[in-house]
């Protein structure tokens, strides 16, 4: 069965609810788990009248993110801890989400990843897009979506 599990959180109440069962899932089989969590770098824009971000203001908003995503690690790896489950956690900036998750994945030496899906359909899932569809496709190991 799987060894190293890899729960990706962005901090929400459907991704808690899948850190909780992914935590319970190895436990009952005897994995190890990674936390992560991704930010999404920010990418300059020009807005208005050329007035474009600045790159202490971007690295700011970055360092905040980064404090949040640690938080949320933090409280994953408290749950382990606590179900006796052996933890390590990545939070990292990325381009996007599903390449963070994929990558983290890979360098890890994870065996699956256990991620939630918010259930986006229909519309809002085309225009959103789905983190978890393109972890799916472009996974090598095995992705187990909690809803």
């Amino acid at each position: 069965m799987f060894k190293h599990i890899l729960i990706p959180t962005d901090g929400s109440p459907v991704a808690e609810k899948a850190v909780k069962a992914g935590i319970k899932l190895a436990t009952e089989i005897g994995a190890r788990v990674t936390g992560y969590y991704a930010v999404e770098a920010i990418q300059p824009r020009v807005y208005g009248e050329g007035y474009m971000m600045g790159s202490t203001t971007i690295a700011e908003l970055e360092k905040r993110a980064m404090a949040v995503g640690k938080t949320y690690l933090a409280a994953m790896e408290r749950q382990a801890k606590a179900a006796g489950v052996r933890f390590d956690r990545v939070c990292s900036t990325v381009a996007t989400p599903y390449e963070g998750i994929v990558d983290t994945a890979r360098k890890r030496k994870c065996d699956a990843i256990f991620m939630a899906s918010h259930g986006r359909r229909g519309l809002a899932g085309l225009i959103m897009g789905s983190v978890t569809h393109k972890v799916l496709t472009h996974s090598k190991v095995p992705v187990i979506v909690y809803r």
